[in-house]
């Protein structure tokens, strides 16, 4: 029999703010509408914007922990993959500790792994398969972390829509209000595989929020857009160089070799094998 869920904590980052998903007054968001799927839970968000791992572990489980959940959801990551000092072993210390912490006093715990984001938001090259390759490794410290604890996890990657422009805010890089619907679902589906009763499934049918027009997309790129670029640009330049000039080498290594061939010439380092 499920049961039912008396205390919901929703941890993450600008995301699980509601960030994408306006309203009169803020955001709303996946928090709200997943709530709504569970009306006799008190309901906690303590999640902020720019919030990384270590945040969610350090600032906001203290918290979510005094509120006994029953059922909690972590959306976070997207900002370490960002950042210069990005390290999967510390990454995995931090979620692990998290989830563990949460299982450990009883909640229900879902969590997602995350979709090639480069595919929705449009970087140069060099930098997209640097977001990319970093992805790829958060993912396997989710992975990892999710099949040692058996929770529940939503993959981005295989949410219907999940590269469709509706899907996603004017920003490219928060959930439309479609979107946070969907994740909001995709979380309480989880939770009902864990046990938890969900009263109120979640509505794909939106209520509309605040209507965005081009004069919003235009705003956005000229006060948000071209400066959190700029932000990131230069604290993940350094890793995406380092990716184009191993990508560079490799070429130029194939290509010296191709060439060597169809001259009928063995490479330098084979002659002086020889």
């Amino acid at each position: 029999m499920a049961e039912v869920v008396r205390s919901l904590v929703v941890l993450g980052d600008s995301t699980t703010v509601g960030v994408g998903d306006p309203v009169r007054g803020g955001w709303r968001g996946v928090g709200p509408l997943l709530a709504a799927s569970f009306p006799e839970a008190r309901y906690l968000n303590p999640s902020f914007t720019g919030a990384r791992v270590a945040s969610v572990r350090f600032e906001q489980l203290p918290g979510a922990l005094r509120a006994r959940p029953d059922a909690a959801v972590v959306l976070v990551g997207m900002n370490d993959t960002l950042r210069s000092d990005f390290d999967a072993v510390t990454l995995h210390e931090d979620l692990d500790a998290i989830v563990g912490e949460l299982v450990a006093v009883g909640a229900a715990v879902v969590t997602v792994r995350f979709h090639d984001h480069s595919r929705v938001f449009r970087l140069p090259g060099a930098l997209r398969r640097a977001l990319s390759a970093r992805i790829e490794e958060l993912n396997r410290v989710i992975d990892a972390v999710v099949r040692r604890h058996g929770v529940g996890c939503v993959d981005l990657n295989l949410m219907d829509g999940a590269y469709s422009l509706d899907t996603w805010a004017v920003d490219r890089l928060h959930p439309s209000e479609l979107g946070h619907r969907k994740l909001a679902r995709a979380f309480a589906n989880r939770l009902a595989e864990q046990g938890c009763e969900v009263v109120r499934p979640v509505s794909l049918d939106c209520t509309g929020g605040l209507r965005v027009t081009p004069v919003h997309h235009a705003a956005w790129l000229v006060f948000k857009g071209i400066p959190w670029l700029w932000r990131r640009g230069r604290d993940f330049l350094p890793y995406a160089a380092a990716i184009m000039y191993r990508s560079w080498i490799g070429q130029a290594e194939q290509g010296a070799a191709v060439a060597a061939e169809v001259h009928g010439h063995r490479p330098v380092e084979a002659e002086r094998a020889s």
